[in-house]
This record gives C-alpha cells, sequence and structure tokens, in this order.
C-alpha cells in the first residue's frame, strides 16, 4: 500500500488548535464554553477525570466540541473558526494561521 492509497483509506481530520486532530466523522457539534449548563458538563467532567480532552495547551476555552463516542474536546478556538475548517476540505488539516489571526485581532493593520 502507497501513501497515496494510505491517505485516501484515513478519514478526514480537523484542526483543534496547536496541531491537536480530531475525526471529522466522529464531531456530533461544536458549542460555545458561554452558557452555564455547559460549564457545568465540563467541571463535572474534570472532576471525574474520564471522556474529557483538554486540547487548549492552557489557553481559555472557547468552544467544546462533542463526539459520538460520548468524549468531549475541549479547543482554544471558536466554533466559527472550527466551524470554517470543517466547510472547507483543504483546510482540515491547516496549521496554526487562524490561531494567529484571532489573537492580533485588535491589533491595526498596517
Amino acid at each position: 500500500m502507497g501513501p497515496e492509497e494510505r491517505a485516501q483509506d484515513v478519514p478526514p481530520l480537523l484542526n483543534v488548535g496547536f496541531y491537536n486532530f480530531v475525526l471529522t466523522d466522529k464531531i456530533v457539534a461544536l458549542v460555545r464554553i458561554d452558557s452555564a449548563p455547559v460549564k457545568r458538563l465540563v467541571q463535572q467532567l474534570r472532576r471525574e477525570g474520564t471522556k474529557l480532552i483538554d486540547a487548549t495547551q492552557g489557553r481559555r476555552t472557547r468552544c467544546v466540541v462533542f463526539l459520538s463516542s460520548g468524549q468531549i474536546v475541549l479547543s482554544a478556538l471558536t466554533q466559527e473558526t472550527l466551524a470554517k475548517r470543517l466547510s472547507r476540505p483543504e483546510a482540515i488539516f491547516a496549521a496554526e494561521p487562524a490561531e494567529e489571526e484571532e489573537a492580533t485581532e485588535t491589533e491595526p493593520v498596517e
């Protein structure tokens, strides 16, 4: 099996930030962390120590990704950024430029 055949067998991956990837066919929902029920759920899963994958690398959590397996992934990227990456197949494997854009939104453009 050559590299091209292997690439076709691998399901598409979504970069949820900092080179952490999730299988796109396992994603059920992208939810903001702002609501109290979502915050309580994340706190509960942190206490239990199961089914929670923290992909924020110490940054503030902005989006919660629910997977069909019942696991939850925390991302430092917004759900809008992740949804854009999902809607553009060529951006699914994208590196980190979108994160840099978010971090510099408030800086004036020259």
